[in-house]
């Protein structure tokens, strides 16, 4: 059976920050509460998305690379992870703020978790006014420093805040402290993990369980990195109906692809997979005379094997992610 543009069956998660954007934004389809998650793209174990449409409908990402190999992955993609989908996207509405947390590296994941490690990047979507990134430090601490902060409750205090806005990108390596602040949706790509190292979480009650969350403390405390960058923001163009480099990483590449007209997309050199995320407006992909319409909040899978393609809008724009 022939691979084509493919989504997934989201799997929405509750979380204690998680608010009700991406039903009232995105158009997600739940009737839970405090739903601060929606994995689109996931093999994850026990978390594994299937296909919502089509004659492949109701596989799982992890049957579709047993079944096709090179030719869902891309052969080298397929070389280097094997039955193992690299990567995990995500949307995230944050109602109230992330907790303070690291991820470790692809070498300490591997021997602490036999994981992935997590190296992400965040698109801002949507953000209330005065809402708020935490990205790294503000000023060169030593692991001693940092350790008194936290036992003072004040490590927010010594944390970078960036004030953010819609389109607003921003890259997460492993061992590089973070939170997502409440009011905030975004685009989240990452390696697939689910390792996180929760570091301050507001002393706040889980309601669900009537406890508060565990901290990591310990197993973050060798995996941050102390480094101050002197900007945490990527910055990009965003010329119309071409591929602008977004943020290109060992992990994975992104680009932001802004569409007024027809774009004609040729992947003859790259042997991977491509993932479109819609985060503005919609867009008609023409595969061999086939139309699949894709909207805000929508992400679609191109297998290795697809090549060309024709994406029409009026006004959309979209992520662009492969390795």
């Amino acid at each position: 059976m022939e691979l084509y543009p493919l989504k997934f069956q989201p799997l929405y998660k509750y979380r204690i920050w998680g608010g009700e954007k991406l039903k009232t934004e995105l158009g997600k389809n739940y009737s839970k509460n405090m739903i601060g998650e929606s994995w689109e793209v996931s093999d994850v174990n026990n978390d594994e998305t299937i296909v919502l449409e089509g004659p492949l409908q109701g596989l799982t990402l992890k049957q579709l690379i047993q079944r096709y190999k090179g030719d869902f992955l891309g052969e080298t993609v397929y070389t280097t992870f094997g039955n193992n989908f690299p990567l995990l996207i995500k949307f995230i509405d944050a109602k109230t703020p992330l907790s303070i947390q690291v991820h470790p590296s692809n070498e300490v994941a591997k021997s602490r978790h036999n994981s992935f490690g997590k190296n992400e990047m965040w698109y801002v979507m949507q953000a209330e006014k005065e809402a708020e990134l935490i990205i790294g430090f503000k000023e060169k601490l030593s692991p001693e420093q940092y350790e008194q902060y936290l036992k003072d409750g004040k490590i927010l205090d010594v944390m970078n805040h960036e004030i953010v806005s819609k389109g607003d990108t921003f890259y997460v390596p492993t061992g590089r402290v973070h939170a997502i602040g409440a009011g905030v949706l975004l685009a989240e790509i990452q390696q697939t993990s689910d390792i996180t190292y929760r570091i301050y979480d507001y002393d706040r009650t889980d309601s669900t369980t009537g406890k508060k969350r565990e901290l990591h403390t310990q197993l973050a405390k060798d995996v941050i990195d102390f480094s101050v960058q002197e900007s945490y923001k990527t910055n990009y163009n965003k010329t119309t109906n071409q591929s602008n480099d977004l943020v290109h990483s060992a992990y994975f590449k992104s680009n932001f692809i802004k569409i007024d007209g027809t774009l004609n997309k040729d992947y003859n050199n790259i042997d991977s997979f491509v993932i479109y995320i819609c985060v503005e407006g919609n867009v008609e992909i023409e595969w061999k005379k086939d139309v699949f319409t894709l909207k805000k909040g929508e992400t679609v899978l191109l297998p290795a094997s697809i090549k060309n393609i024709s994406l029409s809008s009026t006004s959309c724009e979209l992520l662009e992610v492969y390795l």
